[in-house]
């Protein structure tokens, strides 16, 4: 990792994004262990994290993942999803979070000197330019290995430094899994904004450590 110790970081983590280019590679991530690995890196002065709630359910699937993060160190950026019925019949979400994710990097740059950025997303490419031509390095963290890639290359080749998710499994996934992992609460077939809802997916055991 190219972090310098005196330098100050924040993690920008497109949740959606990050659970499915973690999937695709067969583990989950344990959400207490990635804090500490980037507070001994450097300077860690915030990780937010970014998804959409749907909020006229007596019961969200994703809350209990959402109190958990709110309670150990996580700033949970989240506003309401649209459910609609897809022409197969499957409850689906769309809540897209880049603006959200976008005006918060803006509106850090002052107090940060290099932005850490969970997603594969390419429509951040021109963000992080904006970072750069502050004068802040940019690492993007998401995955080659999987199949297809889930890193838009543009992004890739705009920011600083890479790092391939898969190479972090070891210090940021969670201990014992043996890539049979258990689904996210809400997030299981992503097409770009459209999140698949499950009824019957297990929030519980998405936690890990939690």
């Amino acid at each position: 990792m190219n972090f310098h110790s005196d330098e100050r970081i924040a993690l920008f983590i497109d949740g959606s994004n990050l659970y499915a280019a973690a999937r695709a590679l067969g583990f989950d991530i344990d959400y207490k262990r990635m804090l500490k690995v980037f507070e001994e890196k450097a300077i860690l002065v915030r990780a937010f994290y970014y998804t959409a709630l749907i909020e006229d359910q007596e019961f969200s699937p994703i809350r209990p993942l959402v109190d958990w993060l709110d309670y150990n160190g996580y700033t949970m950026v989240t506003k309401p999803a649209k459910e609609f019925i897809d022409p197969t019949g499957r409850r689906k979400i769309k809540g897209n979070m880049d603006i959200e994710l976008a005006i918060d990097v803006m509106e850090m740059l002052d107090h940060l000197d290099h932005i850490v950025l969970f997603s594969g997303d390419g429509d951040f490419r021109r963000l992080v330019e904006a970072a750069q031509r502050k004068g802040k390095r940019v690492t993007v963290i998401s995955t080659v290995k999987s199949k297809p890639p889930m890193v838009a290359d543009e992004l890739r080749r705009q920011s600083d430094y890479f790092l391939e998710l898969q190479d972090l499994k070891e210090i940021i996934g969670r201990k014992g899994d043996h890539g049979d992992h258990p689904a996210h609460p809400i997030h299981d077939d992503i097409d770009d904004d459209i999140i698949t809802l499950h009824d019957d997916d297990d929030e519980d055991e998405y936690f890990g450590n939690a």
